[in-house]
Protein backbone atom coordinates (compact mmCIF):
# COMPACT_ATOMS: atom_id res chain seq x y z
CA UNK A 1 0.00 0.00 0.00
CA UNK A 2 1.36 3.14 -1.15
CA UNK A 3 0.00 6.92 0.50
CA UNK A 4 1.50 10.48 -1.29
CA UNK A 5 4.30 11.67 1.16
CA UNK A 6 2.71 15.12 1.52
CA UNK A 7 6.29 15.93 2.43
CA UNK A 8 7.27 16.30 -1.27
CA UNK A 9 10.10 13.28 -1.07
CA UNK A 10 7.86 11.10 -3.64
CA UNK A 11 6.14 7.96 -2.51
CA UNK A 12 5.98 6.50 1.27
CA UNK A 13 4.99 3.38 1.89
CA UNK A 14 3.07 3.69 4.96
CA UNK A 15 0.85 1.10 6.22
CA UNK A 16 -0.12 2.95 9.35
CA UNK A 17 -3.75 3.68 10.20
CA UNK A 18 -5.62 6.62 11.81
CA UNK A 19 -8.73 7.15 13.38
CA UNK A 20 -9.79 10.37 15.45
CA UNK A 21 -12.77 11.13 17.47
CA UNK A 22 -14.59 14.28 18.06
CA UNK A 23 -13.56 16.12 20.80
CA UNK A 24 -15.86 17.73 23.77
CA UNK A 25 -16.15 20.90 24.76
CA UNK A 26 -13.53 23.28 23.54
CA UNK A 27 -10.57 21.15 23.44
CA UNK A 28 -9.06 20.22 19.76
CA UNK A 29 -6.69 18.12 18.31
CA UNK A 30 -3.43 20.41 17.21
CA UNK A 31 -2.28 17.70 15.09
CA UNK A 32 -3.10 15.81 12.51
CA UNK A 33 -2.75 12.81 10.02
CA UNK A 34 -1.01 14.43 7.63
CA UNK A 35 1.40 15.47 10.56
CA UNK A 36 2.32 12.39 11.68
CA UNK A 37 3.08 11.11 7.85
CA UNK A 38 5.73 13.98 7.85
CA UNK A 39 7.17 13.30 10.76
CA UNK A 40 7.45 9.18 10.00
CA UNK A 41 8.89 9.92 6.29
CA UNK A 42 11.64 11.52 8.01
CA UNK A 43 12.69 8.65 10.35
CA UNK A 44 14.67 5.32 9.50
CA UNK A 45 11.59 2.63 8.87
CA UNK A 46 12.98 0.29 11.48
CA UNK A 47 12.02 2.82 14.10
CA UNK A 48 8.30 2.69 13.22
CA UNK A 49 8.07 -0.93 11.86
CA UNK A 50 5.75 -1.89 14.72
CA UNK A 51 3.29 1.04 14.55
CA UNK A 52 -0.09 0.19 13.54
CA UNK A 53 -2.29 2.81 14.63
CA UNK A 54 -2.45 6.19 15.45
CA UNK A 55 -5.35 7.96 17.09
CA UNK A 56 -6.36 11.01 17.78
CA UNK A 57 -8.70 10.82 20.94
CA UNK A 58 -10.75 12.81 23.74
CA UNK A 59 -8.78 10.68 26.86
CA UNK A 60 -6.38 13.74 28.52
CA UNK A 61 -8.38 13.61 31.34
CA UNK A 62 -7.95 17.22 31.72
CA UNK A 63 -5.04 17.83 29.73
CA UNK A 64 -3.04 15.64 32.51
CA UNK A 65 -2.38 13.00 29.39
CA UNK A 66 -0.79 14.12 26.21
CA UNK A 67 -0.30 10.65 25.24
CA UNK A 68 0.19 7.20 25.42
CA UNK A 69 0.69 3.66 23.65
CA UNK A 70 -1.13 0.76 24.39
CA UNK A 71 -0.28 -2.53 26.08
CA UNK A 72 0.63 -4.28 23.06
CA UNK A 73 3.01 -1.68 22.06
CA UNK A 74 1.27 -1.39 18.56
CA UNK A 75 -0.55 1.78 18.71
CA UNK A 76 -0.18 5.55 19.62
CA UNK A 77 -2.70 7.38 20.83
CA UNK A 78 -2.61 11.79 21.14
CA UNK A 79 -4.78 13.15 23.23
CA UNK A 80 -7.46 16.50 22.30
CA UNK A 81 -5.97 19.26 24.42
CA UNK A 82 -7.87 23.26 25.98
CA UNK A 83 -7.65 25.52 22.97
CA UNK A 84 -5.33 27.81 25.60
CA UNK A 85 -3.07 26.56 27.66
CA UNK A 86 0.78 26.15 28.58
CA UNK A 87 2.77 22.73 28.76
CA UNK A 88 5.51 23.47 30.60
CA UNK A 89 4.81 20.99 33.59
CA UNK A 90 5.36 18.40 30.15
CA UNK A 91 8.75 19.52 30.21
CA UNK A 92 11.29 16.96 30.91
CA UNK A 93 15.19 16.74 31.36
CA UNK A 94 15.94 20.63 31.07
CA UNK A 95 13.78 21.25 28.08
CA UNK A 96 13.16 24.84 28.09
CA UNK A 97 9.50 26.50 26.36
CA UNK A 98 11.75 28.72 23.71
CA UNK A 99 12.86 25.54 22.49
CA UNK A 100 9.32 25.06 21.35
CA UNK A 101 8.64 28.88 20.57
CA UNK A 102 6.40 29.14 24.21
CA UNK A 103 7.68 31.46 27.04
CA UNK A 104 7.94 30.56 30.44
CA UNK A 105 5.06 31.92 32.28
CA UNK A 106 2.55 32.86 29.19
CA UNK A 107 0.36 30.41 27.72
CA UNK A 108 1.75 28.90 24.34
CA UNK A 109 1.23 29.80 20.90
CA UNK A 110 -0.69 27.20 18.81
CA UNK A 111 2.13 26.41 16.90
CA UNK A 112 4.71 25.57 19.82
CA UNK A 113 2.07 22.95 21.00
CA UNK A 114 2.34 21.17 17.60
CA UNK A 115 5.96 21.27 17.65
CA UNK A 116 5.55 19.84 20.95
CA UNK A 117 2.95 17.02 20.36
CA UNK A 118 4.32 16.37 17.11
CA UNK A 119 8.24 16.34 18.03
CA UNK A 120 8.09 15.50 21.87
CA UNK A 121 4.79 13.69 22.53
CA UNK A 122 4.64 11.58 19.66
CA UNK A 123 8.35 10.67 19.50
CA UNK A 124 8.32 10.05 23.58
CA UNK A 125 5.57 7.35 22.75
CA UNK A 126 7.17 5.65 19.62
CA UNK A 127 10.46 5.45 21.96
CA UNK A 128 8.17 3.18 23.93
CA UNK A 129 7.67 0.83 21.06
CA UNK A 130 11.21 0.21 20.77
CA UNK A 131 12.38 -3.65 21.33
CA UNK A 132 15.12 -3.01 24.06
CA UNK A 133 15.08 -6.38 25.23
CA UNK A 134 13.62 -8.93 22.52
CA UNK A 135 14.05 -12.01 25.01
CA UNK A 136 12.45 -10.95 27.78
CA UNK A 137 9.41 -12.52 28.92
CA UNK A 138 7.25 -9.52 30.38
CA UNK A 139 6.44 -6.95 27.61
CA UNK A 140 7.05 -4.39 30.33
CA UNK A 141 11.08 -5.33 30.40
CA UNK A 142 10.87 -5.92 26.33
CA UNK A 143 10.25 -2.18 25.76
CA UNK A 144 11.71 0.84 26.48
CA UNK A 145 10.34 2.47 29.56
CA UNK A 146 9.81 6.20 30.14
CA UNK A 147 13.80 7.63 30.53
CA UNK A 148 14.72 5.99 27.14
CA UNK A 149 11.57 6.40 25.36
CA UNK A 150 12.46 10.61 26.31
CA UNK A 151 15.89 9.88 25.61
CA UNK A 152 14.69 8.56 22.42
CA UNK A 153 12.96 11.43 21.98
CA UNK A 154 15.19 14.03 22.30
CA UNK A 155 17.66 12.34 20.27
CA UNK A 156 15.39 12.49 17.06
CA UNK A 157 13.96 15.47 18.12
CA UNK A 158 17.77 16.74 17.60
CA UNK A 159 18.48 14.99 14.37
CA UNK A 160 15.33 16.08 12.76
CA UNK A 161 16.00 19.30 13.54
CA UNK A 162 19.69 19.73 12.79
CA UNK A 163 19.15 21.04 9.01
CA UNK A 164 16.53 22.68 8.03
CA UNK A 165 13.44 21.11 6.41
CA UNK A 166 12.02 22.29 3.17
CA UNK A 167 7.91 22.70 4.12
CA UNK A 168 5.36 25.40 4.55
CA UNK A 169 4.40 24.18 7.78
CA UNK A 170 6.85 25.75 10.11
CA UNK A 171 5.98 22.90 12.87
CA UNK A 172 8.24 20.47 11.16
CA UNK A 173 11.25 22.90 12.15
CA UNK A 174 12.77 24.70 15.21
CA UNK A 175 11.54 28.24 16.23
CA UNK A 176 12.11 30.51 13.69
CA UNK A 177 13.98 33.92 14.30
CA UNK A 178 10.78 35.86 13.70
CA UNK A 179 8.73 33.59 16.58
CA UNK A 180 12.17 34.00 18.62
CA UNK A 181 12.83 37.94 18.31
CA UNK A 182 11.64 38.59 22.26
CA UNK A 183 13.57 36.10 22.95
CA UNK A 184 17.61 36.25 24.17
CA UNK A 185 20.23 33.37 22.46
CA UNK A 186 20.85 32.90 26.22
CA UNK A 187 17.23 31.70 26.90
CA UNK A 188 17.15 29.33 23.37
CA UNK A 189 19.04 26.22 24.15
CA UNK A 190 19.34 22.83 21.92
CA UNK A 191 17.05 19.94 23.32
CA UNK A 192 18.92 17.58 21.96
CA UNK A 193 21.92 15.11 22.88
CA UNK A 194 24.67 16.36 20.37
CA UNK A 195 25.81 13.99 17.49
CA UNK A 196 25.59 11.21 19.50
CA UNK A 197 22.71 9.23 20.67
CA UNK A 198 22.60 6.76 23.74
CA UNK A 199 24.27 3.48 22.67
CA UNK A 200 21.03 1.39 24.18
CA UNK A 201 18.81 3.44 21.41
CA UNK A 202 21.07 2.88 18.29
CA UNK A 203 21.20 -0.38 18.75
CA UNK A 204 17.80 -1.42 20.27
CA UNK A 205 15.44 -0.37 17.16
CA UNK A 206 17.78 -2.45 14.46
CA UNK A 207 15.82 -5.92 15.04
CA UNK A 208 15.54 -6.90 11.65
Amino acid sequence: MQYSDISGTGLMPCPVKFSTSSPGADRIHYVNEDDIRIVLSRLPDELWDRLRTVHFNDRSRGARVLGYVNRGRRDIALCALPPRMSLIQALRNGQRPEEFGARRGEKWPRLAIRRFMLYDVFLHELGHLQLIDEDARSVRRKFAHETRAQEFAMYWCNQLWSEAFSHPDPVHNPPAPSERTRLSAVEVTSSGFGDSAPTSLLNAPHKR
